[in-house]
């Protein structure tokens, strides 16, 4: 009865021994008498006790690293400060252990030397400019490495570019005078497209006011009355400004300025719409 019972509790334990569970997300490494032997997929696994031993168990899903600031010197010669995180996961397990001694190590060395090398290749333009190209830049070319380690580096994300102060204020300066700059030119389009509106309105107005005395003589009294009119009307606004000169003008001498402006008026029109009758 005794061997009996010794035999079932060496069977349970050879049992517990060989039997090997591995979590959804993760794989594992056996080696055979200290050679490689298999690789173990997730869920209930057996192996041989005493012969077979597991030497790596690690996760295949997604992981990162944070890269600590680094100084660099862009290509036209300025300091900058970038930090960085790189995405990475493991695609060979085999080779992630066998290929390199301290993989995240080996990331962290690779992914900083590359990435001070891509930005020094770069101006300081260039690196806030084309953030996505230089991305994509130093992506290809960790991938070339760390393809023979069995790891596929996801994607690489610039989280700060830190300018030095002086740097960082010369450009604040000179976009604060290109905002300045836009506004006056737009200031100065809007006075441009006023004064030639302006300009429009007075030059219908002498049209409208010239045909109308064509027509109807009778109506030269009415444009005396109104150039007189607006003329009491321009000297009560210079006179309520404090730094206003008010300037005396007869105004008998400005209707007949500006009768004679709208005699050439008159006559400019005659003559295009005889010009129009000879042509017809």
């Amino acid at each position: 009865m005794e061997p009996i019972i010794a035999i079932v509790l060496a069977l349970i334990g050879y049992a517990l021994g060989s039997a090997k569970l591995i979590n959804q997300g993760n794989e594992a490494l056996v080696e055979r008498l200290g050679r490689y032997h298999r690789k173990l997929k997730p869920g209930l696994n057996f192996i041989v006790p005493l012969v077979d031993q597991i030497v790596m168990e690690d996760t295949t899903r997604e992981q990162f690293i944070d890269i600590k600031p680094q100084n660099v010197i862009t290509k036209d010669n300025i300091y900058v400060e970038v930090d960085a995180i790189v995405y990475w996961r493991i695609v060979d397990i085999e080779k992630s252990f066998y290929a390199i001694e301290d993989l995240q190590g080996a990331l962290i060395q690779l992914a900083t030397t590359t990435l001070r090398e891509i930005i020094a290749q770069n101006t300081l333009e260039q690196t806030n400019v084309s953030r996505a190209e230089m991305d994509k830049a130093i992506l290809d070319q960790l991938n070339e490495i760390t393809a023979d380690w069995g790891v596929q580096i996801l994607r690489l994300d610039l989280q700060r570019i830190t300018l030095p102060e002086s740097v960082r204020k010369s450009r604040e300066d000179e976009q604060a005078a290109e905002i300045k700059k836009r506004a006056l030119i737009k200031e100065a389009e809007g006075q441009k497209e006023a004064a030639i509106r302006k300009a429009e309105g007075t030059m219908t107005s002498v049209e409208i006011i010239a045909r109308a005395l064509r027509e109807n003589p009778e109506s030269k009294e009415i444009l005396r009355y109104l150039v007189a009119q607006d003329y009491v009307k321009a000297s009560q606004q210079l006179s309520e400004s404090n730094n206003a000169k008010i300037v005396f003008v007869d105004p008998a001498n400005s209707t007949e300025m500006f009768q004679e402006l709208i005699a050439e008026s008159v006559t400019h029109e005659d003559s295009s719409k005889k010009s129009e009758n000879g042509t017809t």
